[in-house]
């Protein structure tokens, strides 16, 4: 079975459009980092040092220091598919990723995106 080519993808030349998405709509990129590290266990540093490096997003999931847990209470539409029905694990990580931002854009609290956790910190 072939890959997605989304899998191939460096998460460095979609992360400027996550930021677009998030800005168009008065979000910032720190709110965007903010859900990518609470997501993946990633610090700002090490974020930062994925998108430098240009990592695919297969890579970028399948070594996150540490998938956030409570990253299944993320459920809805995207892209016409229902995310918690989605069995390919690299798939629904990235399409938890897309729901994620998509609910930065249309305004949603940050305590509500990141399923009432507090947020990462960033060192």
């Amino acid at each position: 079975m072939t890959k997605h080519r989304i899998y191939s993808m460096s998460v460095a030349s979609v992360y400027p459009l996550y930021v677009a998405k998030a800005q168009k709509k008065g979000r910032t990129k720190a709110e965007v980092d903010e859900i990518i590290c609470w997501l993946t266990g990633h610090s700002q540093k090490t974020l930062d040092k994925e998108l430098n490096k240009k990592t695919s997003f297969e890579d970028f999931f399948a070594h996150a220091p540490r998938m956030n847990s409570s990253r299944s209470l993320i459920t809805g539409v995207i892209c016409g598919v229902r995310v918690e029905n989605i069995e390919e694990p690299i798939m629904r990580e990235i399409r938890y990723l897309d729901k994620l931002i998509d609910e930065l854009a249309k305004g949603k609290a940050m305590e509500k995106i990141l399923r009432g956790q507090d947020a990462v910190t960033s060192k």
